[in-house]
């Protein structure tokens, strides 16, 4: 009998090694319920995070932001993806240059950081509508949040382009994603609607499989209607709150998990007209430090908080209206302008005790410019520019229409009409049922006559002939963003009435203010004729190089408020819209050219300065001495303020 021939020796290996393969660990991110912890690798595991939002840093700054957080001891960044960034109109969808969130994930993966997404679709995060598109109240009857089949059928159009962009960047697809938000904070809005939850989570689920952690994030009092069965339960709460209290309410709805503070505040928010926030920084290393003792893991927001550039400030509504300023500061360890601070020192130190902080030194603030005074020129008042501000011509209405019924996202609206009789005595004209939305500049024949505001009762008392041309210029101050956020529709949302008559037969002009901006200094139109003593919404712009090396600096507006009272200095802070390049003044050899749109009052010196520090309190009124000299070696801008 011949000898049995070998196997051969890939065959034999080739069992060992599929056993080799079923032994290893995949990548995976896990809740171990039995230990109530979190496993990465199967390896315990606490994540120490911080909110970054990439939407509120200008792209060229996203690396160096994330690398500061990194060095301070975080092991992951936290942020929101805002639905109506990337898809402005239905089907036109937006991922290049500031809204590329896929190069964010990869700058975070070069800075070592694990990424704790929160898509929505609401986010909140002080943003305009709370992140959702606001061509969906086009649709009037709308019912945002909930299982509205009209609202459904959007969200799951939009997450049908999003999530399959974000799978492969899931951790056990070899990306940095570790865990997806469902909603946000939902306890807190009134609807309270289940099958909505399910929905969304049934489409995550189908959309990037059974794989990744899900979960949602409340407050203390949102628990009831925000959590849903399936979904790994997180809460939210303050260096001010009970901790223990807390945590043990959270256990009721997530027993054997891991406890987990989505949003633990390093600071606060800041309201137009309102002081800056700031929070002390021993109770909130303190309670960084209590949570880190239980084995909580911990995201800080905002660790970095940024700026709302352009018109995506949202805005609350608690008894009065209350937008958020285009300075997103927040009091966080990290800056507006991206510098480090005697709290982002204290929590690292905080982290050091419970796990490896990288080493090495932190990058020094970066060095700041001063410049000015510059003078700005008048180039006309807003109505003068109507024609290139509305190059379609007006819309013709009996009654007045909102913004979003002719498709005005943001900026402002002029209505138009005309007296149709004489009125000889101060005649009262306001706007009934709250019907502002939300901040009314009125003009008679160009004439400023003063404002109408959304949540008051406030009346101008206006004369004049038969035929005199009344102009109403609403601007849209951000809509709502947290709880109720009902639809929050804008422009005159009721007819304004005069004495006894109810006004009509408007001429609406939708204003493409930054199209018109951006072309008239491109194009060098000619300018109008203009007034001696300008009233009303006006124009000015100025152009100057950077002698010396450009650095980061702060816009400051001095003189352009209106005060209230001068012994007591009250005032009203500026209210107006400034636009500079792109926003980032070009360094030396370049002319950059600053443009500003001025709603009530021109100081008599119409003048700006560059400081070298932010003011970001409304009550700050101090005269600075500054040098015209630059003395910085960076080439970027960070501007403040709105």
């Amino acid at each position: 009998m011949a000898p049995e021939k070998p196997l051969c020796l890939p065959f034999l290996m080739l069992p060992l090694l599929t056993l080799l393969l079923q032994q290893a660990d995949p990548r995976s991110f896990v809740v171990d319920r039995e230990r109530g912890l979190f496993l990465l690798d199967g390896t315990p595991f606490r994540y120490v995070s911080g909110s970054l939002h990439y939407f509120r840093v200008p792209r060229i700054l996203w690396a160096d932001r994330l690398f500061k957080m990194r060095l301070s001891g975080l092991n992951a960044v936290q942020f929101y993806v805002p639905w109506n960034f990337h898809e402005p109109e239905p089907g036109v969808y937006n991922f290049n240059g500031s809204r590329d969130l896929f190069t964010f994930l990869n700058e975070a993966a070069i800075a070592n950081l694990l990424v704790i997404l929160r898509p929505g679709p609401y986010i909140c995060a002080e943003w305009e509508m709370g992140g959702l598109p606001s061509w969906l109240l086009r649709n009037p009857k709308i019912n945002l949040r909930t299982s509205d089949p009209d609202f459904l059928a959007a969200v799951d159009s939009w997450f049908k382009v999003l999530l399959p962009k974000i799978y492969p960047f899931l951790y056990h697809n070899g990306g940095n994603i570790i865990s997806i938000q469902v909603e946000n904070e939902y306890g807190s809005y009134w609807a309270c609607d289940f099958n909505y939850m399910r929905h969304l989570a049934g489409l995550f689920r189908a959309l990037l499989g059974d794989k990744i952690l899900l979960f949602t994030t409340d407050g203390p009092d949102g628990l009831k209607c925000g959590t849903l069965k399936g979904l790994f339960a997180t809460i939210d709460f303050g260096p001010a709150d009970n901790m223990t209290k807390i945590f043990a309410l959270l256990q009721k709805y997530e027993p054997n998990g891991p406890l987990v503070n989505s949003e633990y505040y390093t600071g606060w928010l800041d309201y137009w007209g309102q002081n800056h926030s700031t929070q002390s920084i021993e109770p909130i290393a303190k309670g960084l430090e209590n949570m880190l003792k239980l084995g909580a893991s911990v995201n800080m927001y905002m660790f970095h908080g940024g700026t709302n550039f352009g018109y995506w400030n949202g805005a609350d509504e608690k008894g009065r209206f209350l937008p958020i300023t285009t300075s997103y500061d927040y009091d966080a360890p990290i800056s507006e302008a991206g510098d480090t601070t005697p709290k982002l020192f204290a929590l690292r130190n905080v982290i050091g005790k419970f796990q490896e902080v990288p080493l090495g030194p932190l990058p020094p603030p970066s060095h700041k410019m001063m410049l000015g005074p510059l003078t700005m020129h008048l180039d006309g008042d807003l109505l003068g520019f109507l024609d290139f501000l509305c190059p379609q011509g007006p819309i013709h209405s009996v009654m007045p229409l909102t913004f979003e019924a002719v498709k005005q996202d943001h900026g402002y609206m002029l209505y138009r009409t005309y007296l149709s009789y004489s009125i000889f005595e101060p005649t009262p004209l306001w706007v009934p049922n709250n019907g502002v939305h939300d901040r009314a500049y009125v003009m008679l024949d160009g004439v400023i006559q003063g404002v109408l505001e959304r949540n008051t009762d406030n009346k101008l008392y206006l004369m004049g002939k038969v035929g005199t041309k009344l102009d109403i210029l609403l601007e849209n101050m951000g809509r709502l963003s947290f709880g109720s956020n009902h639809s929050d529709f804008k422009g005159l949302l009721e007819p304004p009435i005069l004495g006894q008559t109810i006004l009509t037969q408007w001429m609406i002009f939708p204003l493409k203010v930054d199209h018109f901006v951006k072309w008239w200094y491109t194009f060098k139109l000619p300018k109008r004729p203009q007034p001696k003593d300008p009233s009303g919404p006006t124009f000015y712009s100025t152009m100057f190089p950077i002698l010396g090396s450009a650095g980061d600096t702060f816009l400051y507006l001095p003189g352009w408020t209106k005060v209230l009272n001068p012994k007591e200095d009250d005032s009203i802070p500026w209210r107006g819209q400034v636009w500079i390049n792109g926003p980032l003044l070009l360094p030396r050899g370049a002319v950059n050219t600053i443009t500003l749109l001025e709603l009530e009052n021109v100081p008599l010196q119409p003048q700006i300065q560059f400081l070298d520090r932010p003011i970001l309190n409304s009550t700050v009124h101090r005269t600075l001495s500054l040098s015209p000299d630059v003395q910085n070696d960076s080439e970027l801008m960070e501007l403040s303020g709105h």
